[in-house]
Order: C-alpha cells, then sequence, then structure tokens
C-alpha cells in the first residue's frame, strides 16, 4: 500500500500554528516561560446557564442519538437568534442542520454542492483548514488574495479573472479570521453579484459574527436573490466560548439543506445530544456572556495596536471583528517563520506565522491571536517590542 494517496498530497503536516505550537511547548518542557498568543479560541470558560443546562440534559437521560438534523428546541433557539441577531428568517423545520462545530459545516457543504475537480473561489488571507478540506473534498481551491495595500477589500476583476468554467462557489469568511476585517454591505454586493453573473454557490463562515468592534456584521445570505445559493455556517464555538462542545449550524434553502443534512447523517449521525442542550441555553441566554466577552477583547484589541504603534517597521490594518491582528512585518526586512522563531526563543511569546493563511504572493505577516488575560498580552507586547528593539540595534 501507498501513502499518501492523492487527496492527501496537497495537505501539510506541518508549519504554521502546528510548527509553533510543537516548538513552544518543547521549549516550555525545558523550563522557559512562554506567553501563548497562538491559539484562536476565547480564553473564558462556557456560559454557566449553559453548563447547567448540560449537567440537567445528562440526568434526565438525554444521552441517546438526537435527530439527525438536531434536537428541535435548538434548531428553533438558532432561528430565533438569527432573526433576532442578523434579520436573516430559517426555518428551523426545513432550513436549520446542526452540525459538530463549523468545521463540520463547512466541509459538508463542499462535499454537498461540489463534484470531485470543481473549483472553489477561496478568499485569502483565510482559515488554512478551508484548503485541507477543498483537498479531502476532492475540489480545487483556488486563492485569491486580498491585498494588504488595499485594506483587505474586495477587487471584483481579481475574482472574475480566476473563474474559470469548472467554478462552482466562493467561500467568504467576515469577520475574517486571520485578518479581523469586516465585509461592508458594498463588498457583499461585488460578491453577490458575481456568485449570481457566474451562478455559484457561496459558503459563509461567520463564526465570528458576534465579535464586531467597528462596522456592523452583515450576512450575504440576506441580500436580494442570496439565500437560495448560500450556506450560512456558524457555531457556539467563539460566541460562547463553547470550543470543546463541538455545535454548529448550517443554514441555507429547504433544497440545499436537504443535502447538507444527508452528508451530515454519514459522517457524524448527530452532534452530542447533551451538549445541544446546553447550546440551547447558550442561544436563549447567554448573550450577557457574549457581550462580556466582546467588550473585553476590545480592550485587548486596542493594547495590541498600541504597542504595534510603538514599534518601527510593523504595519497593520485596524481588525473590525474577530480577534486577531494580521500585521505586516516587512518594514524589519525579516521573514514571517525566521520572526516568530525569534519571537519565541527571545521573547518567549509564541505567535504565528501569516504564510499559513496565504496571503499575497511575497509579503510577510504575523498573526497575534488576542485570546489571552489583558495583563498577560500587555506582558507580551513589552516583551515583542524589546526583542524588536534588540533586533534593530
Amino acid at each position: 500500500m501507498k501513502l499518501p494517496v492523492n487527496r492527501m498530497k496537497n495537505i501539510s503536516f506541518s508549519g504554521g500554528i502546528i510548527e509553533i505550537l510543537k516548538k513552544a511547548s518543547e521549549l516550555e518542557k525545558s523550563g522557559k516561560d512562554i506567553i501563548h498568543l497562538e491559539m484562536g479560541r476565547p480564553d473564558f470558560s462556557s456560559p454557566d446557564v449553559a453548563i447547567e443546562a448540560a449537567i440537567q440534559s445528562l440526568r434526565k437521560g438525554q444521552v441517546h442519538y438526537s435527530d439527525i438534523a438536531g434536537v428541535e428546541e435548538l434548531r428553533v433557539a438558532i432561528s430565533e437568534d438569527m432573526k433576532a441577531n442578523m434579520g436573516l428568517d430559517y426555518d428551523p423545520y426545513k432550513e436549520i442542520v446542526v452540525g459538530v462545530g463549523s468545521v463540520e459545516g463547512l466541509y459538508v457543504a463542499m462535499i454537498s454542492l461540489l463534484d470531485v475537480g470543481d473549483e472553489i473561489i477561496m478568499l485569502t488571507p483565510c482559515f488554512p483548514a478551508y484548503f485541507d478540506q477543498a483537498y479531502l473534498a476532492g475540489v480545487v481551491p483556488v486563492a485569491v488574495p486580498l491585498k494588504f495595500s488595499n485594506g483587505f477589500k474586495i477587487d471584483p476583476d481579481d475574482i472574475k479573472n480566476s473563474i474559470t468554467d469548472k467554478t462552482r462557489m466562493i467561500m467568504i469568511n467576515t469577520p475574517n479570521n486571520p485578518t479581523g476585517m469586516v465585509f461592508t454591505k458594498e463588498d457583499l454586493d461585488i460578491l453577490a453579484d458575481i456568485a449570481k453573473e457566474y451562478d455559484l454557490y457561496v459558503v459563509s463562515d461567520e463564526t465570528y459574527s458576534s465579535f464586531i468592534y467597528d462596522g456592523e456584521h452583515i450576512s450575504i445570505a440576506k441580500l436580494p436573490e442570496m439565500k437560495e445559493r448560500t450556506v450560512v455556517v456558524n457555531t457556539t464555538s467563539k460566541a460562547y466560548s463553547m470550543t470543546g462542545w463541538r455545535i454548529g449550524y448550517m443554514a441555507s434553502s429547504p433544497e440545499i439543506a436537504k443535502y447538507l443534512n444527508k452528508s451530515h447523517q454519514n459522517i457524524t449521525t448527530c452532534p452530542t445530544t447533551f451538549a445541544q442542550y446546553g447550546a440551547v441555553a447558550a442561544y436563549r441566554e447567554g448573550k450577557p456572556w457574549t457581550d462580556m466577552m466582546v467588550a473585553e477583547f476590545r480592550k485587548r484589541r486596542d493594547l495590541v495596536l498600541k504597542y504595534y504603534d510603538e514599534i518601527e517597521g510593523i504595519d497593520y490594518i485596524t481588525p473590525e471583528g474577530a480577534f486577531y491582528v494580521f500585521a505586516c512585518i516587512d518594514g524589519l526586512g525579516a521573514k514571517a517563520d525566521e520572526f516568530c522563531d525569534y519571537i519565541l526563543n527571545e521573547a518567549g511569546v509564541s505567535i504565528v506565522p501569516g504564510d499559513a493563511f496565504r496571503p499575497e504572493e511575497g509579503a510577510n505577516f504575523v498573526r497575534i491571536a488576542y485570546s489571552n488575560s489583558f495583563e498577560i498580552i500587555e506582558e507580551a507586547m513589552k516583551r515583542i517590542k524589546a526583542a524588536v528593539e534588540k533586533l534593530k540595534a
């Protein structure tokens, strides 16, 4: 037998977050104090109401299979949340499928709507799993870089020039990981027009929709004639700090949802039942928890930017959402991976080279996830500043 099989050949098993985490862990084992700013997850616990609801669900014996599409109460709670917070109207019985986090939703959308060899437009920089999932699905990811010099804004000509007779889908992510940028109504109008002109599906990853500091979150599914060609993917992972619960959802038209649910059935059967009941409580009673986290993350963002403003050679575009800063270090004359290694070894701070997110060719970026306490982030930024000053001395 020969490995890897073709669908695995383009998937990297090193680099990016994996590589930096491995190096940071080795240094920690040797006794070095490491501050972690590489992991993209809230550092808060889950809401008490969700935890208590899950405990009660276990005590009630709700430990068996649920409906494949998710427990009815959760689909109704998701529908109500989408209506209240995004102005989206989805039927909980025909248009919402509960899955295992947003990652399953993204993959299910690809295998349900695309054939092997079809092409999917990826607006980069983006979450690295998008490319791996495309390879696993047997489809071809086509990178269309959004340029730093253009504020990571949409250039319709770049997208149209990347479309071929095999293009079937566009993947979008707003607010964006890693840039923190939020697509405006004008951006989404451009994307919607392209999708309609070329008859493309859109997968809209709205994982960070609750984390907005400037502007507003708008779902492309809200635009005219877009609901029927869009799969909205979201999750409890970030909004309610429930990453380990693995509860997310896909929202689409009834025709699409039928296929999403069938693929989901054959991949995971259903999400963990008692975790779903915890998610019901999160959607119905957890907003104060989310608001508390977002207020704290805003302070952390501003703290990171304050220190970056004091470091000559590092440039950035102010992130409007999510909880990342994607900074350009071209002014330091350093390669991203080498700079991250230097910061890890010299300053004891673990940050991620931007190459993993496939930015525009030739540019060097690093990503900081400000998902740590204010005090720890301040210490980390002091260390980074000192290390850069030493590098330039």
